[in-house]
């Protein structure tokens, strides 16, 4: 059996905050070599900074997910400064809830563009070299929304539920790159500042009263990264225990 070598040269797309952000903090942490990406750079930057200081060995670029070349030179710039990707941590997600009957197309298709082909994107970027040297890992965070549909949620739980889907796909046609679908319950991050719809927002404030700490996500997907290469964790859901919702 195998084992991982320690150090891994990881993606983490929408690392500025939350999951992402407590996911850098935690796989730095680790020892493992990180190239953070997200629009926010000021937000990066100050990571980097901040991580490097505690003696990480981290990263940044300006990334915007729904690009398919930004993605794929944001890759080609890990391998420059790193060597080959090891692991992609697809995280950078919306999530503006509205009801179907409010007609929002434009947060609609701004969802389908981050969270969907975003990940597919990110996919595009590493999978060719994974192949090719016979070794890699795709981490996908979804979303309880990615097995409960709730109102005001059609559209982000089907991009989630196509998150779900594509990692499956992948688990399936390769036989040397690990995928793993981790799928948070509530978790406290920005994502409900997305929300325009005001019931939608309110809804989700309430919602939200019992929340994770996002570092519970980036345990999750450490632990997936840190097994040995011929174990593949393939899905991890984590919920708030007191939670009694998704």
């Amino acid at each position: 059996m195998s084992h991982p070598n320690p150090s891994k040269v990881i993606l983490i797309t929408g690392a500025s905050s939350g999951i992402g952000e407590a996911t850098a903090r935690r796989l730095a942490g680790l020892g493992h070599r990180i190239l953070i990406g997200a629009r926010r750079t000021e937000r990066l930057q100050a990571l980097a900074e901040e991580l490097r200081a505690a003696g990480g060995q981290v990263d940044h670029r300006a990334l915007d997910v729904a690009d398919a070349a930004d993605f794929q030179a944001f890759a080609d710039h890990a391998a420059e400064r790193f060597g080959p990707v090891d692991v992609l941590v697809n995280n950078a997600g919306v999530m503006p809830l509205s009801p179907l009957s409010a007609g929002k197309l434009d947060e609609w298709n701004r969802m389908i563009d981050v969270n969907l082909r975003g990940v597919l994107h990110g996919i595009a970027a590493v999978l060719p070299g994974m192949e090719a040297r016979g070794r890699g890992h795709v981490v996908n965070v979804a979303s309880i929304g990615a097995h409960v549909v709730v109102p005001t949620g059609a559209v982000y739980c089907a991009t989630k539920y196509a998150v779900w889907a594509i990692g499956e796909g992948l688990r399936q046609e390769s036989r040397v790159v690990r995928a793993t679908t981790v799928s948070p319950g509530v978790v406290e991050t920005e994502l409900a500042d997305h929300i325009s719809d005001p019931a939608a927002r309110a809804a989700m404030t309430e919602f939200r009263r019992i929340a994770l700490n996002a570092d519970a996500i980036a345990r999750a997907i450490a632990y997936a990264i840190e097994q040995p290469d011929d174990v593949d964790v393939n899905e991890i859901i984590v919920r708030p225990l007191a939670g009694t919702g998704a």
